[in-house]
């Protein structure tokens, strides 16, 4: 539920993405590794496909025409996925061979650390007022280890297109600014679109 904490206009959505796709890159702040990921739309929902070079990862993302997340798929090393989450759209998931994890009930979002495409869904999803937040519950996967945690997220607008982000895992804010569609742009010391 947003957090009310000033008085303005009301704010507009993220601009409609292409109906033929997007694709977006960004590279590390080194410059070192790129991901790509691409968005089409198909079946009537979104689908995100990323690949991460410095991690050797690839990732695909089922996502409703409202930018909730309903499936999550994992590959390392394997042509079958390593990680393969669902939901049921109510806040409780499981995994591809019907496991419940409760553990998980009640996140919305999946956060990976090791790409700026984590933020899209909230962003796209929420768009309080200027000077407002919202806070996410995020389970965040270790993509060595496969394992994953349960944490909060606060995303807080500064202006239209600009935010910052807490984790709750240090003091750390981390401040960016997004394209039309929602989508960041560089993310200062992590990440540079191109």
């Amino acid at each position: 539920m947003p957090t009310r904490t000033g008085q303005t206009g009301h704010m507009s959505a993220p601009t409609a993405l292409p109906a033929d796709g997007f694709t977006a890159r960004w590279e590390t702040w080194d410059g070192a590794d790129v991901e790509e990921v691409t968005l089409r739309w198909e079946n009537e929902a979104w689908t995100a496909t990323g690949s991460v070079g410095r991690e050797r990862i690839q990732y695909v993302l089922r996502i409703s025409p409202l930018w909730q997340v309903r499936q999550f798929l994992l590959f390392r090393d394997l042509e079958d996925p390593d990680l393969w989450l669902g939901t049921d759209g109510s806040g409780h998931w499981g995994e591809m061979n019907g496991a419940h994890r409760t553990d998980l009930d009640g996140c919305t979002e999946i956060a990976l650390g090791c790409t700026p495409f984590d933020h899209v869904a909230p962003l796209r999803r929420h768009h309080p007022d200027v000077d407002h937040s919202v806070e996410v519950r995020v389970m965040h996967v270790d993509v060595e280890t496969l394992g994953i945690t349960r944490a909060s997220r606060r995303y807080h607008r500064l202006a239209e297109r600009r935010w910052t982000v807490d984790d709750g895992t240090d003091d750390t804010l981390v401040e960016f600014s997004v394209d039309p569609y929602g989508l960041p742009l560089d993310i200062p010391g992590r990440f540079r679109r191109r």
